[in-house]
């Protein structure tokens, strides 16, 4: 019954909806009308755009049609639309007075039309209201000089995904409004200052996934407003000292995928930058600078690099870091106090390296850390309280490293065995050494088998050690020089072969002699 009733309520809906419509006017064929303003046209066989449209309608939405070519007179009647959208169409030519009767446009998409290859100029000389223009993934080689001067009001242009492999200079002169900028996925190989000559108020540029290999020093001249600059998947070798000097509002900048192997500390040119995220992933660094002066930096991704070491100040200032990624790279130690200061970062990816040895001072301040990736390194033990210091919940990967399982892990498996939550992938978590435990999980072991052998075992030094026997009595006479928690086993065998064994334990005190006496049997 209810359904039935539900079935009902969306009849009624969808006639109330078709009622709005003007009087003698109906839902054009193969279109459907979901309310009295909206128009979504979907069907392969539509070759050109319905003619009856009601002059309520204000968004049209044309998706997966075969309408190829869009002629002077095609939306004459709808001079009323403030919204017109082609996406993935068969779209071969737009004339240049397509859209000429839509001066009240204020959002227009031409994308996905894979046989769209150029536009006319003229084609939006009538779109002064329009704010937001997007032309992505056709087939576009070139952009003419003057085709957007008559959009005055425009504040995001998109146009990834195309062809474009060069801009004309002052292609942007007149759009002072601009506040989005994508030409990624193109084929721009250079780009110059008069490129962008009139964007003063741009917040947002994006030229990522492009052949760029050049950046002038006074390429982002005039360009205070950016906020975002998007430069990944170039070919950016080389940055020119200062050369986002005058981005004092940059909030984020993306080098991701280039091939920078290093850059001036004066690169950026300020003391007070407003940056907070940067990304140099998957570059070719092999050293860094100081980054001190981005002192509101708070995300830094420097991963899939070939960073072998860091200066020890290198995020000196940088107190307000909360995500640091240094994965990927060749770190086989990190300098004691290279975290100092970072009391507020939240996550650490150290993984895929080559590390053999962590301080134990290493994240002494990292008290609120959430994030700690430790995996895949070269590490076969960790130091006696190096997680000690870590107050809230947080979550750490341990696996992937050559664990030597012997007394040297006593604190890091008793750690785990009461942080088991907390660790990610803990059954890959193995023992790589003594051969008898290869291969097992650090978790399923117990405490009495993690022993050393011989002069291996160094927690306390047995060099001094003397037995003497005294009637029915053994004494093991032993000079403790290192205050630990010990544990005595002596084993007799019997004459069946069966062997006894006894144990001492003593953890709540240490002195400089201690004397075990142990009956004979």
């Amino acid at each position: 019954m209810d359904k039935e009733l539900g079935l009902c309520l969306f009849l009624v809906l969808l006639l109330c909806h078709k009622g709005n419509t003007l009087p003698h006017t109906s839902c054009p064929y193969t279109c459907q009308c979901f309310t009295s303003v909206q128009i979504l046209c979907a069907d392969e066989r539509m070759s050109s755009l319905p003619r009856n449209m009601s002059r309520q309608v204000k968004d049209l939405i044309v998706i997966k049609t075969a309408v190829a070519y869009l002629y002077p007179d095609t939306l004459e009647e709808s001079p009323q639309l403030t919204k017109l959208v082609f996406m993935s169409n068969a779209l071969r030519s737009i004339h240049s007075q397509a859209f000429e009767h839509l001066t009240e446009l204020q959002e227009l998409e031409i994308s996905g039309n894979p046989w769209l290859e150029h536009l006319f100029l003229g084609t939006f000389s009538k779109q002064e209201n329009l704010i937001k223009l997007l032309l992505n993934f056709n087939k576009f080689k070139t952009v003419l000089l003057g085709m957007f001067d008559s959009l005055k009001k425009l504040e995001t242009l998109q146009m990834k995904g195309n062809l474009i492999s060069e801009l004309p200079s002052f292609i942007f002169l007149n759009l002072h409004n601009l506040r989005v900028l994508d030409l990624s996925i193109n084929k721009l190989e250079y780009v110059n200052r008069e490129t962008f000559s009139g964007l003063g108020r741009l917040e947002i540029l994006n030229i990522n996934n492009n052949l760029i290999s050049n950046l002038t020093s006074d390429l982002f001249y005039n360009m205070s407003q950016l906020t975002e600059l998007h430069l990944e998947g170039n070919k950016i070798s080389e940055l020119a000292d200062d050369i986002f000097f005058d981005l004092t509002k940059l909030k984020v900048l993306n080098l991701r995928g280039n091939l920078l192997t290093t850059f001036s500390d004066k690169v950026f040119g300020f003391e007070a930058s407003d940056l907070t995220e940067l990304n140099l992933k998957g570059n070719r660094l092999t050293q860094l600078s100081s980054l001190s002066s981005l002192t509101s930096l708070t995300d830094l991704i420097l991963s899939s690099n070939q960073l072998s070491e860091l200066p020890g100040d290198v995020f000196r200032n940088i107190t307000l870091l909360e995500n640091l990624d240094l994965s990927e790279n060749k770190f086989t130690l990190l300098p004691e106090m290279i975290f100092h200061d970072l009391i507020g970062i939240k996550s650490i990816h150290l993984h895929k390296n080559n590390l053999s040895k962590v301080d134990v001072k290493l994240f002494e301040d990292q008290v609120l850390i959430q994030q700690l990736y430790l995996s895949d390194n070269q590490l076969e033990s960790l130091p006696l309280g190096v997680f000690d210091h870590f107050a809230i919940q947080h979550t750490v990967r341990l696996h992937g490293n050559p664990w030597k399982c012997d007394c040297h892990m006593w604190y890091l498996h008793d750690w785990v065995q009461r942080n088991s939550r907390d660790i990610e992938m803990l059954d890959r978590m193995l023992c790589r050494s003594p051969s008898f435990l290869k291969r097992r999980a650090v978790i399923s072991i117990e405490k009495d088998q993690l022993v050393c052998e011989g002069s291996t075992f160094d927690m306390p030094d047995l060099s001094g050690c003397s037995l003497q026997s005294s009637g029915d009595t053994v004494i093991v006479n032993c000079k403790v020089e290192k205050c630990s928690p010990l544990t005595v086993k002596v084993q007799f065998q019997e004459d069946d072969g069966s062997v006894v064994e006894h144990i001492l334990k003593e953890e709540s005190q240490c002195s400089n002699e201690t004397t075990t006496d142990i009956p004979a049997e």
